[in-house]
């Protein structure tokens, strides 16, 4: 006598039972499996933001360390998720961008595909820079008094702004500047300290010895810069002008 409960038999009938309880969770929880790992298998497929912000942050640090002063950097967004995924990156500095202030950094993609992101950038630099404390007039020659030095972000200021106010007194000013003007280092010359037509004091060193002369210059020259001087034998040499009027020659 056959089963009564038994939905199949003999002649290969299918078994329509429905899924028991056990079932059901068991596909509830496979369904929610695949849910979670959908959205990682989509962020796999996309560029890594985080990775690109961490190659461009390391880019401005290389080009920063030799600036005196605190530097402090801050990364912009970037929406990286419709760029192709990437394993190589390469930053660099685009044509153009400032080494501070409000800037961009290039990121480029090496391998497996070829893409180029620019990523924006804040960089300040906290330093110390030199301002006037009264107007001042082209040719006048700069005193400490002339001279203010004050703290603060740097990445904003012209290029070549004086950090050390003892480094330019007895300069000569190219052109006038306002009370409060900051100063850059074009905008000084150094005092002439040797005269065309004056005798100066040659002094020749080099390994071991030294030897002094005398000889007339032959063109004008401030502190550091090359200068002609015609010797008493007649022959011409060209040495370095020092502070203290005398050439110098090494060797």
């Amino acid at each position: 006598m056959l089963d009564q409960n038994k939905h199949t038999s003999c002649h290969g009938q299918i078994d329509t039972q429905p899924p028991s309880l056990g079932q059901n969770a068991r596909m509830q929880t496979r369904l929610i499996a695949l849910l979670f790992l959908l959205p990682n298998s989509l962020l796999a497929l996309a560029a890594d933001s985080a990775t690109i912000l961490a190659t461009a942050e390391q880019h401005i640090r290389l080009q920063t360390k030799s600036l005196s002063g605190k530097t402090t950097i801050s990364m912009g967004k970037i929406d990286a998720s419709k760029l192709p995924p990437c394993s190589t990156f390469e930053a660099f500095t685009p044509q153009g961008s400032k080494v501070v202030g409000r800037t961009h950094v290039g990121v480029r993609c090496l391998s497996p595909n070829s893409w180029t992101v620019l990523v924006p950038a804040q960089i300040a630099v906290a330093g110390n820079y030199v301002t006037t404390s009264r107007p001042l007039i082209a040719g006048q020659v700069i005193v400490a008094s002339d001279l203010v030095t004050l703290s603060g972000d740097i990445s904003h200021l012209p290029t070549g702004v004086v950090s050390d106010p003892s480094s330019i007194i007895g300069k000569t000013l190219r052109n006038s500047l306002g009370a409060g003007q900051t100063v850059r280092a074009n905008q000084l010359t150094a005092p002439v300290v040797i005269h065309q037509g004056q005798t100066v004091r040659v002094i020749s060193s080099g390994n071991g010895f030294s030897v002094r002369a005398e000889g007339k210059a032959i063109n004008n020259a401030a502190i550091g810069q090359q200068t002609q001087v015609r010797m008493n034998s007649g022959q011409t040499i060209t040495g370095t002008a020092r502070a203290d009027g005398s050439v110098e020659i090494n060797f």
